[in-house]
């Protein structure tokens, strides 16, 4: 009997040993755990979803390539609910369960009470796309990071592309004051375009939910003069509601805004009888003319999904697990702190492009390229990527 045991023991010495040289696949079960907190329902859902695409396609690809630090890696998300409350208590059920790092929501507003909740522990939060440049460590502590480019580099981007490309100098701006994302994202627009010399002829404003446009369209359509362009800074579902409203008037100026447009929800909306002249600002491009480093991806969403990815924020998703497995492996740790150390120093070559992050006395600003796409019949176009000359202090 005794004679067996050892011989069994050999044998599942053996079989662990030929599976960690054998596969590539790490040979223990002391699994590392990233938690996530992204909305899956509510108003928050169309830009957390497809980034928990893009976060579950880049666990399965660490686990088929080793792991980190030679470990499995696990990835729990609990529903955030679009709720700022919901989404603080769900990072704490994780960070209880083990989570080492927080994968948070995709706006200031929704994301920081899980980062919030990841500092408290001494643990590295990364929002997937907020844009606010609130979303650093200045407001939210010097783990914090977010992978998106700041709205100051949003704004910029959009303000010079009509200016300097386009010849555009002047604007209609309609603003949605029912987040900080829309507002601070009108706000860096306005300053960058009048630092360009651009006249912006009306600020006016909207707030999400009233389902109603007609005071701002009459607005528009009382102007002695009609301006070059209107900038529109919400999201859907009533972005899709706003620029039909304005197209139905027969209002046929081009429209600019922020990556909130990058939602197939939108392209639907307005179809392809409205979905013309829209330019957008967002994070990265899949489509024809992606870079050469996007293939492998898009091989593997494939696979998975059966079709290509809808939007930029599925890679905002993979972006981000992989920037934590990196700063893990350079820290040789999944300390929090050591973590944000190796971020820090560190510039990131993602599919959205490359990513370096200022100290955390700096606020973590993200120095991050941005992607600008046009929509023709609703169906989107990549027109180049742009680092602007000038960013507007936040």
């Amino acid at each position: 009997m005794r004679k067996n045991a050892i011989i069994l023991s050999v044998l599942v010495i053996l079989s662990m040993l030929m599976t960690a040289c054998g596969t590539g696949k790490p040979a223990t079960d002391d699994a590392i755990l990233i938690g996530g907190a992204l909305s899956l329902t509510g108003i928050q859902a169309p830009l957390d979803e497809p980034g928990l695409r893009g976060a579950e396609l880049a666990i399965e690809e660490l686990n088929n390539t080793g792991g980190i630090l030679g470990r499995p890696v696990k990835f729990i998300n609990l529903d955030g609910k679009s709720d700022p409350v919901t989404v603080g208590n769900v990072a704490v059920q994780l960070i209880e369960q083990g989570a080492v790092a927080i994968v948070a929501p995709c706006d200031f507003d929704f994301g920081g009470p899980a980062s919030r909740e990841a500092q408290a522990k001494g643990l590295v939060g990364i929002s997937t796309c907020a844009s606010s440049p609130l979303y650093g460590s200045e407001a939210l502590g010097d783990k914090q990071f977010t992978l998106s480019m700041w709205n100051t580099t949003m704004g910029a981007a959009a303000a010079e592309y009509a200016y300097k490309e386009k010849g555009w100098r002047s604007v209609y701006v309609v603003t949605d004051s029912f987040i900080d994302y829309t507002t601070s994202l009108s706000e860096y627009f306005i300053v960058a375009f009048k630092d360009l010399g651009g006249e912006v002829i009306f600020e006016d404003t909207y707030t999400q939910g009233d389902q109603d446009f007609s005071a701002q369209l009459a607005r528009i359509q009382a102007l002695e003069k009609m301006p070059d362009f209107l900038y529109i800074s919400s999201y859907m579902p009533d972005l899709g509601l706003i620029i039909r409203t304005i197209r139905e008037a027969g209002i046929d100026l081009p429209i600019m805004g922020g990556d909130s447009y990058d939602d197939p929800g939108m392209f639907q909306a307005v179809g392809p009888d409205y979905g013309n002249d829209i330019i957008f600002v967002t994070h990265s491009w899949l489509g024809e003319g992606a870079s050469p480093d996007a293939k492998h991806f898009l091989d593997l969403y494939n696979a998975k999904f059966n079709g290509p990815p809808d939007t930029a924020f599925v890679v905002t998703g993979w972006d981000t697990i992989m920037v934590m497995a990196q700063a893990m492996e350079k820290a040789g740790s999944t300390d929090g702190a050591a973590m944000a150390k190796a971020m820090e120093g560190t510039t990131f070559d993602l599919l959205t492009g490359k990513l370096t992050w200022s100290d955390a006395a700096s606020g973590h600003e993200p120095n991050k390229e941005a992607f600008l796409v046009e929509l023709i019949k609703a169906v989107p176009h990549f027109v180049g990527r742009v680092l602007p000359e000038k960013i507007p202090s936040p």
